[in-house]
């Protein structure tokens, strides 16, 4: 059951891969672009405020909007099952990098074409915005899926195997710098941004982030979920209930007579 598991939880990583360069490569960009607000400097790493926040608002917004729209559309209670929110958080990471690029190109362009620099620091807020939307979908679907996919006295076992793929997002992310600073002979990533082409480092990872999904999405296909018998019997009871308390007279839940 766990190695059953291990496909869809292969495809998780990028997302993480992702999600560290909102507290790396962005933070660079952000120290090189106007942080000026008034007569006060923002200081780069304290953009990273609209990542958490965006995880906050949408955290919230999914729960209370979302999910009961899903639940409409879909007629589950729970609206999106855990693999809808991990591809709705695959998708979003993607599309943050190909903002990131765009936003990295634009920058660059400025500060060669002699602005100084000048492209506000606030375009930043886009991917953290993306990024943060997307962690509310796939820190919530993954955790989820694991707990509830795995074998039952190996939950803590789930927990490990889901924090596992923050570890090895991170650590891809540290490979890939590595990998394309050999093989583009440091040409696209420079200490000093404008030396670099950091743009074409996101576009590659927007890339990797549509492989990625397509492959998450065969996997998908194919996941059967776990049945969780008592756990689906104690719904349909409930519904019974919820509609006795609507009728006088006693009705037969499951053979049991309420």
């Amino acid at each position: 059951m766990v190695a059953q598991l291990l496909p869809v939880w292969s495809t998780c990583i990028l997302f993480w891969t992702i999600y560290s360069q909102m507290t790396t490569f962005s933070i660079q960009q952000a120290e090189q672009m106007d942080r000026g607000v008034g007569g006060f400097v923002v200081p780069a790493g304290s953009l990273s405020a609209f990542l958490f926040l965006s995880i906050l608002l949408f955290t919230s917004l999914n729960e209370r909007l979302l999910v009961p729209l899903a639940g409409r559309l879909t007629r589950r209670p729970q609206g999106l099952t855990s693999l809808q929110r991990v591809a709705a958080g695959l998708a979003l990471a993607t599309l943050a990098m190909a903002v990131s690029a765009l936003v990295e190109k634009m920058r660059r362009d400025a500060s060669s074409g002699g602005g100084g620099g000048t492209v506000s620091a606030f375009w930043l807020v886009l991917q953290f915005f993306l990024v943060g939307a997307g962690e509310a979908f796939a820190y919530v679907g993954q955790l989820e899926f694991f707990i509830r996919e795995a074998p039952e006295r190996m939950k803590s076992m789930s927990t490990g195997l889901f924090l596992a793929t923050l570890a090895m997002g991170f650590f891809l992310s540290s490979l890939l710098v590595l990998v394309v600073d050999a093989a583009t002979r440091g040409a696209w990533i420079r200490g000093h941004l404008d030396d670099g082409r950091l743009d074409l480092f996101y576009w590659m990872l927007a890339l990797l982030g549509v492989a990625n999904f397509v492959v998450f999405l065969v996997f998908a296909s194919r996941h059967q979920y776990k049945h969780t018998g008592p756990n689906a019997s104690a719904a349909a009871v409930t519904v019974e209930l919820r509609e006795a308390d609507r009728r006088p007279e006693a009705v037969t839940v499951k053979g049991i007579d309420v």
